[in-house]
């Protein structure tokens, strides 16, 4: 399980991979959390807020990494278009209900997750994914 989870705003995959080593710093627009599988968690989200299956979007590449390698060390990787889309465009209620669920299905595997922190986490991902819009950026994911 990561200890440090950043989800980060920049303009572009070269750009977000300058982050592997050192994290986003104060360099990009950033939210800290800790202590879940945010791999994991981008694609739980995405199931719930769009729909597909796990498999389906770990077959696909999700999430696509950036940089670095996903074997205990840090990694980088791009919260897809189409959670972006779906965590842009849902309705505060929707994001409240999908956090709820995600927090049940990560008690389902073992790992609390309680459900304010959940929606504070899809609540302050939606508003960074809305702000990197504003800018045409991306988000991005910093692990370590």
């Amino acid at each position: 399980m990561s200890i440090i989870v950043k989800f980060f705003v920049a303009p572009d995959d070269t750009s977000a991979a300058l982050a592997l080593q050192t994290g986003p710093g104060r360099t990009f627009e950033s939210l800290s959390f800790g202590n879940f599988d945010p791999e994991e968690a981008v694609i739980e989200w995405e199931c719930l807020l769009a729909g597909g299956s796990f498999e389906e979007l770990v077959d696909a590449g999700e999430p696509r990494i950036v940089a670095g390698q996903d074997n205990d060390g840090c990694v980088v990787f791009a919260i897809s278009p189409r959670l972006s889309a779906a965590l842009v465009d849902a309705e505060p209620s929707r994001l409240r209900d999908v956090a709820a669920s995600w927090s049940q299905l990560r008690a389902e595997g073992g790992e609390v997750v309680d459900t304010e922190i959940a929606e504070a986490i899809v609540g302050d991902l939606a508003g960074l994914v809305s702000s990197a819009r504003l800018h045409d950026q991306s988000v991005y994911c910093w692990v370590a």
